[in-house]
């Protein structure tokens, strides 16, 4: 039997992909608009490709568009399962591998994040330049192969962290860098997880991004990670966090993010 993500590169052949894409783009909760202006794009739910995840959550979108945007071919996945949907970490392993399969290089997160840093604002953008993992979990666990262990020193790409900075210059968006650090959700952080994230060198909390990046790295995909903070977490700068607060500070940072990647798309990459 073939694999879900061959089954579903057939789909996709089968309703007109055909050039191969430069780069992917994993938008999460909240984070559609970013993708606004996509030109002669083929969509498909994620519902009708084998090994997609189910996302049943308010803001996600849950399609795959596959088109051009700023003269790229781009793999836009709008929509992120977390561990939390599922309980299984790799629940984005198949989309990843697809996209791969058509042809990305590149992996783009886009995603949102709670501030463990008094002076990191809602409605900050941030580029993540390494992470933390303490749950205890990861995304190939039960999954070893000779594939399986690799260094991650260098898990957030630094030519496309580079590309992402002169990015930011060329469109204007402020941007502020930091440690990621991944909780398992879908409650918020406490006070104390919180003070803890601080301590042990991390700006920002959050339930996604770390397992992705750990697949997309063991598949070949160069990858990077930018933020929109959504929130203080819980216990800084007396913050008491909610859904609604995240959503509309997410919701605002589309329009930031959609710069940012449009002259992402329009740079040039350099080796230094």
């Amino acid at each position: 039997m073939s694999a879900p993500s061959d089954q579903s590169l057939q789909i996709l052949r089968a309703r007109g992909v055909v050039e191969p894409v430069e780069i992917a783009v994993l938008l999460g909760f909240g984070l559609g608009g970013v993708a606004e202006g996509i030109f002669g794009g083929i969509t498909v739910p994620y519902a009708e490709l084998p090994g997609f995840p189910v996302i049943d959550e308010p803001g996600q979108s849950a399609r795959l568009t596959v088109g051009r945007l700023e003269g790229v071919n781009v793999c836009c996945l709008q929509g992120q399962a977390h561990f939390y949907d599922s309980g299984d970490p790799a629940c984005m392993s198949d989309a990843l591998a697809l996209a791969r399969a058509l042809g990305a290089k590149q992996l783009l997160i886009f995603a949102s994040a709670g501030s463990a840093r008094p002076d990191l604002y809602p409605g900050t953008v941030a580029l993540v330049n390494d992470h933390i993992n303490l749950t205890g979990l990861n995304p190939l666990i039960g999954r070893i192969d000779e594939h399986a262990f690799f260094s991650l020193n260098e898990a957030y790409d630094p030519r496309m962290h580079r590309r992402l900075k002169r990015a930011a210059t060329m469109s204007g968006v402020a941007t502020h860098e930091g440690v990621f650090m991944w909780l398992a959700g879908p409650t918020f952080a406490t006070p104390a997880e919180s003070r803890i994230a601080r301590t042990l060198g991390a700006d920002l909390v959050g339930p996604a991004v770390v397992p992705e990046i750990i697949l997309a790295r063991r598949i070949g995909l160069r990858a990077a990670a930018v933020i929109v903070v959504s929130h203080f977490s819980a216990g800084v700068q007396g913050a008491d966090p909610n859904s609604i607060e995240c959503q509309q500070q997410t919701l605002a940072g589309n329009i930031a993010l959609r710069r940012l990647l449009r002259a992402y798309l329009k740079t040039t990459e350099t080796v230094v």
